[in-house]
């Protein structure tokens, strides 16, 4: 993203919510409203150490003047979740993106399944909020390795018991007894015109997937936090921005986002792993090598798009609006 695009925020408050995950309250230095927000939204975090990542919005819409995002150290980070935790302090100013939403909460489902894994009850637990303030109908399946390891728990409990009823469901692999989700017959049980939303570990999506796919497309709902492949780095085609008229040489080895900045080319981008969007550049002309998990699979049949950090070309030329 650009810097123009940007907006300052003051760290107004740090809080241990679970081993290993902390949240920000994220404000204007001034005061004042933020852009507003559904449920399933992420805004981009730009740190000091030059690094950009991706995080959910925890709170409820209904708040205006504040942001919260939960971030959980990572072991393998890059320079985002590590420098969170070790780096950053109350009263520090960072800059944000304005929200984006590729995981939108339909709120006219007759039902909501909400499943999450680990930090994936982030965007999860939003829309509880949201769905429990709209009076709509809805569960949560959460699974932890841990209690210690669950943020938001006691809310998300006490929100699930919000007039008696017993909407939350708690599951945790490593406890005396544990084992993992059943996605199978938890699905299996859960009425077809219902909705569902599964965000996690990768390999937790890809069983909550198999195991709606006998579903309406249109019911089952996913976010990755991380990619589920490699990245398209082949290279060998000519990469046209038609704005420009430059051509460049995506070689191989590189990635269209590699060969863009390589060559002093301002383009958005934040995970670099396909996950947020803010890459998405429209496609003129040429046949994408999609890796991303942005798009649907009748966007990516479409060929209109494409998120340039993970994917390539499978045509020799690729002409992109830039």
């Amino acid at each position: 993203m650009t810097s123009t695009d940007l907006i300052q925020v003051r760290i107004q408050a740090l809080r241990w919510e679970a081993e290993g995950i902390v949240s920000l309250e994220l404000r204007r230095p001034e005061g004042g409203a933020l852009p507003a927000f559904e449920p399933g939204a992420h805004i981009d975090l730009v740190l000091p150490n030059g690094v950009s990542r991706s995080y959910s919005l925890v709170n409820a819409q209904a708040h205006q003047d504040h942001y919260v995002v939960a971030v959980n150290r990572d072991a393998a980070s890059r320079g985002g979740s590590r420098f969170i935790h070790d780096s950053l302090r109350c009263g520090d100013l960072v800059q944000i993106s304005a929200p984006r939403n590729h995981f939108a909460l339909d709120e006219s489902a007759p039902h909501t399944v909400l499943i999450a894994g680990g930090i994936g009850v982030t965007p999860l637990y939003a829309m509880a909020q949201r769905l429990q303030a709209a009076g709509r109908s809805w569960e949560m399946w959460y699974s932890a390795r841990n209690r210690t390891m669950a943020a938001y728990l006691a809310p998300i409990v006490e929100l699930g018991q919000a007039g008696g009823a017993d909407r939350v469901h708690l599951n945790f692999d490593q406890d005396p007894g544990g084992r993992m989700l059943d996605l199978p017959a938890i699905v299996a049980q859960i009425d077809p015109a219902a909705h569902l939303y599964c965000c996690g570990p990768t390999p937790m999506i890809a069983a909550f997937e198999q195991a709606c796919a006998g579903r309406a497309p249109e019911t089952v709902h996913v976010e990755y936090f991380s990619a589920a492949e490699a990245p398209a780095a082949e290279g060998g085609f000519t990469l046209v921005l038609s704005r420009s008229g430059r051509s460049i040489v995506v070689e191989p080895g590189k990635t269209i986002l590699d060969a863009m900045l390589d060559n002093d080319i301002d383009v958005p981008y934040s995970c670099t792993e396909g996950v947020c969007g803010t890459c998405e550049l429209r496609v003129i002309e040429g046949e994408p090598d999609h890796r991303d998990l942005v798009l649907s699979k009748e966007e990516r049949a479409a060929n209109k798009s494409i998120m340039v950090c993970c994917s390539g070309s499978l045509s020799p030329k690729l002409v992109l609006d830039w």
